[in-house]
Parts: structure tokens; sequence; C-alpha cells
């Protein structure tokens, strides 16, 4: 079984990446979302959403955008990257998002529209992969739809995506509007599993895997989807894949944690994101502590890098049987 980290804003980069390779790693890395336009325009700070390290054979680029045009000339670009493939994002369900169209907006929209953008980038991907020689995968993350999706209009919108060469499909079987607390509905993962096995396309599923025990339980359910992708427990648990993966882990100190991912944030982001960059990863980090309320307050309140790494040793000084997390 395939373990995937899952692509998230602001935490899906280089430094997060080096972080879970510590761990014993897992088998694919999607990106957080790429916007088509602003890579296409030269955004000052696109270079830093395309640095393909430390693993660059592992990347899946996820492309994001409400325009087909735009979205096929991306992925172009993204197609000449190092990497698994290319991903189209019709999952995230954030109203700056999917209001543009983005996102989880191409399941909304006329769906003979969608499809004629999922049919050019699919040509883009044949026509590379022709003239590269290469094998770059085309796939497309998905939610069930919006709140009063049917079980016909889900696997019709599923069926065209099959129909135009999408080789993996990545479902969050939730709708638009579901949150967390919501159970995932897995078997939704098992029925495309099946519907499309005889196509030779994958089906990863994502959503509320947080330990062992999710884990199986999710397998349990969904026996032939070929990955599990995992995203906010592993900014908690960098160590999760490996745990699942059943490997021998060390005793893990989380002040070196803290300030080796300080330093990776500091070489492989711009000044410009450092602030909201750490308080993101810093917020799932202080989950791991008996007292998480006072250490995520400490460190989301620090005025700059300097000021976090002082806030740590404070911490680890006044808690100092927090520092260390054996297994």
């Amino acid at each position: 079984m395939k373990l995937i980290c899952g692509p998230m804003a602001t935490i899906s980069h280089p430094a997060f990446r080096i972080l879970i390779e510590k761990f014993g790693a897992c088998d694919e890395y999607f990106t957080e979302m790429i916007n088509a336009g602003t890579l296409l325009t030269g955004g000052p700070f696109e270079k830093f959403y395309i640095n393909p390290a430390p693993v660059p054979q592992k990347l899946v680029w996820q492309l994001t955008g409400h325009d087909t045009k735009n979205m096929v000339e991306a992925a172009k670009v993204l197609l000449d990257l190092p990497g698994i493939g290319l991903d189209i994002n019709m999952g995230c369900s954030a109203p700056d998002i999917y209001r543009f169209g983005a996102g989880i907006g191409w399941m909304l929209k006329a769906q003979s529209e969608t499809e004629e953008m999922i049919k050019e980038v699919s040509g883009v991907v044949e026509s590379h992969n022709k003239e590269k020689n290469d094998n770059k995968r085309f796939s497309v993350k998905l939610r069930l739809g919006d709140d009063n999706f049917t079980d016909e209009k889900f696997y019709s919108f599923c069926d065209m995506l099959v129909k135009n060469k999408v080789q993996l499909l990545t479902l969050h079987p939730r709708t638009k509007k579901e949150k967390l607390i919501r159970p995932a509905r897995y078997y939704y993962c098992q029925n495309i599993a099946e519907r499309y096995k005889k196509d030779g396309v994958a089906v990863y599923l994502n959503g509320n895997i947080k330990d062992s025990a999710s884990y199986n339980h999710a397998l349990e359910v969904c026996p032939d989807v070929q990955g599990v992708m995992i995203s906010r427990a592993a900014v908690k648990k960098p160590w999760i894949f490996a745990q699942l993966k059943n490997q021998e882990l060390p005793q893990i100190d989380m002040y070196q944690l803290a300030l080796d991912y300080i330093s990776d944030i500091e070489t492989y982001q711009p000044k410009e994101f450092w602030k909201t960059r750490l308080q993101r990863f810093f917020t799932y980090y202080s989950e791991n502590f008996k007292f998480s309320h006072y250490a995520q307050t400490q460190f989301l309140n620090a005025r700059d890098n300097e000021d976090l790494k002082l806030r740590l040793e404070d911490f680890f000084t006044r808690c100092p049987e927090e520092r260390f997390i054996s297994f």
C-alpha cells in the first residue's frame, strides 16, 4: 500500500518534506496548490512553490486555476519539472478558491466545461510523454461534490475523468461543506476502485487517517485502493508514515526537531513567508504536548524566528518532560 503526503497550503514545501524524510519518508508528496495564472505571469514567489527538494522523484505537482487556457499552459511548465506527474485540484472547498471556479468549483460547473479542460490537459500530458519519452502520470484530487450531490452525478463525473485518460483519482469522500467532524464515507473510495479496476485507474483514499487504528479501518472498508493519503496528521506526527510501515523509531528530540525545521524554512522559503509557514506548522506541532495550549500560545505569538527560538528554549526548560518522545 502506497503512503502519500497530501497537499497542504503553507505546509507542503521542501522544509516539510525534509522533515518527513528524516523519519522514514513516504512514497509520494503532493505539492501545495500551484496557481496556474500566477505561475505563467512569473510571480516573485513561484520559484519557491516549484522547488522539488529534497526528493524530486517523489513529487506530484498539484495545479489549481479556473481558466482552461491557463491550466493547459501551466501544465506544460510543470510537466517539464522532475516528478511523478501532474494533479488537478478539484477538492479544495475553501470559499476563496471555489467561488472563482477553482478547486471543487470544477465539480460545480457544467460538466461539459470541466471536461473540456480535462481533455485539453490530458492531451498536453500525452504529448509531453510522447515527445520526451516520459511517463508522467495524470491525476485528479476530488470530493463527492456539492452538498446536494447524487450518486449518479458523482459517478458520471468520475466516468468523465477516466474517459479522458485520468490515471489516478484521489478521493476525499466528503461534500463541499462537510467538515472533518463528519465521518468520511470511505465506501465511495472502494466503489470507484472497483468501478475502474478494469481500466487500470488507481484510487487513493484521503481523509481522517491519523493513526494505525484509523488506517487499518480504512483499509478494511476499502481493500482495493492503492494508496492512502495523509495530511494534517503528518504535520503533528511527521513519523506517522514510519509507524504505519512498522519501522522502528528512535527517541525524538522535539526541541531539536523544531530548531531544524526553522532553519530549513529559512533556507527554502522567502522571508515574507517565514511567519505564516511557521505558525501553521507549530499549530500542529504543539498538539504533541501535555501543555499543548500553553505551547501553542507561546509559539504562535513569537515576533520573529529568533523570538520563536527563545520561546522554544524557555518551554523545554519549564517542561523538560515534554522534550523527548519515545516509542
